[in-house]
């Protein structure tokens, strides 16, 4: 595709985390009050409320927070799959010079995290989770960021929406390999035989959207009976949409342009609405100080930063990569602290990491605020970094023109 539309494409994208990030700010101050008002326990009762069909041939009876974290949740997940597909096929890491920086930094971004949090937390009952600081929030910190406006280089936004891709999918990953208790192979050998059909059809050249939605939801059910965690299922099926590298309009961009706004605006706000509905009690400040809550807040507030300006650094001493245009380390920093916010795919990890429910009650409650934290520091440190140059595309160009009289 030309550079026109893949910058159209990304103005989109931004656009779309942009309010979304608006969306899910207001949601989740929604179930904060929910929880802690009288209508908490009727809000707790319908999210058990368990609804589906469960019969001889096929079981689809499940509770309706079940239905919102297995299922809308797959939608999301296949929504991360088609950006991931595009941007390795023609965007941001289509080439290794490109991709190099966002993918040193996302697993700097995870890996330091993941230690902090296990070193917290050795050998205690919620050692499961070090997956939780691993992850990074790209609405919210999207949104962030574009409070900023030209007070940061544009490039930065790139860096940050690939770094984010990235870290979804080592999000991705980790669910898969992790976070799963028991596979009934079984079921997994049918959901293979689903993605070999899914491959041999995009192989086949069919462009068609109802030939891999239809079979995409029998995925989705063989991969949540398996034992693998059912969102597994939207990323494989996003791996075999088909896409192309011209300006024509490719099945998989159809399909992306088809979730953005659900995904964003829809899946996401009802997932926060769901899963944010914290009760504020007496000694949920104290448990900030255990080796949990300080996992968790060392994770994103300390370590991701390190880790994301660590890794880059490496990547640039090493020739694999260059800074983005316009941008210096301490841009690469604060981007650091951005990425901190964790929020959605940290608390969606912490659910998976615990069937406390008192352990999930504290990882959501530390999760919301180390984000809070990463997001104003983030914003405050950026807004301070050169925040007397302008970004201006037409005040650089005045004054890269040259003078009227050249002899002076």
């Amino acid at each position: 595709m030309t550079k026109g539309i893949n910058l159209k494409t990304f103005r989109n994208f931004f656009r779309s985390k942009q309010i979304g990030g608006i969306i899910l700010l207001f949601c989740v101050v929604i179930s904060l009050i929910i929880a802690n008002s009288s209508l908490g326990k009727k809000f707790e009762d319908f999210l058990s409320l368990v609804i589906g069909y469960s019969g001889k041939i096929f079981s689809l009876e499940y509770s309706v927070s079940a239905w919102i974290n297995d299922g809308l949740m797959a939608i999301f997940f296949l929504l991360v799959g088609l950006e991931i597909k595009r941007e390795i096929v023609e965007g941001e890491l289509s080439s290794p010079r490109k991709a190099a920086m966002p993918i040193f930094a996302a697993i700097g971004g995870m890996v330091l995290p993941a230690l902090v949090y296990a070193l917290f937390n050795f050998n205690t009952p919620t050692s499961s989770g070090w997956g939780i600081p691993m992850a990074t929030d790209i609405a919210f910190a999207l949104g962030v960021l574009s409070l900023l406006g030209k007070r940061v280089p544009p490039s930065l936004k790139v860096f940050l929406a690939a770094l984010a891709i990235v870290d979804d999918l080592g999000a991705i990953l980790v669910i898969a390999f992790f976070y799963t208790e028991e596979v009934h192979f079984k079921q997994l050998l049918y959901a293979a035989g689903i993605m070999a059909f899914l491959i041999l059809i995009n192989r086949l050249g069919f462009k068609k959207l109802i030939f891999y939605i239809i079979p995409g939801i029998f995925l989705w059910y063989f991969v949540h009976h398996s034992g693998i965690h059912a969102t597994i299922a939207g990323v494989l099926l996003a791996m075999t949409i088909p896409t192309n590298t011209t300006e024509d309009i490719s099945p998989l961009e159809k399909l992306e342009h088809m979730l953005v706004r659900p995904v964003n605006f829809l899946i996401m706000p009802i997932f926060a609405l769901a899963n944010t509905n914290i009760k504020f009690e007496n000694g949920m400040i104290d448990g900030l100080y255990s080796p949990m809550g300080l996992g968790i807040l060392g994770g994103l507030i300390i370590a991701k930063p390190l880790g994301i300006t660590l890794f880059s650094w490496l990547s640039v001493r090493f020739g694999y990569s260059s800074l983005p245009s316009q941008s210096t380390w301490k841009h690469i920093f604060g981007l650091g602290l951005l990425a901190g916010i964790g929020f959605t795919m940290s608390i969606f990890i912490a659910l998976l990491s615990f069937e406390s429910m008192e352990y999930q009650l504290g990882a959501k409650f530390s999760v919301l605020i180390a984000s809070v934290i990463a997001g104003i520091s983030g914003y405050i440190f950026l807004s301070k970094v050169n925040k007397r140059v302008s970004f201006d595309r037409k005040k650089l160009l005045r004054r890269r023109k040259p003078s009227a009289n050249p002899g002076r």
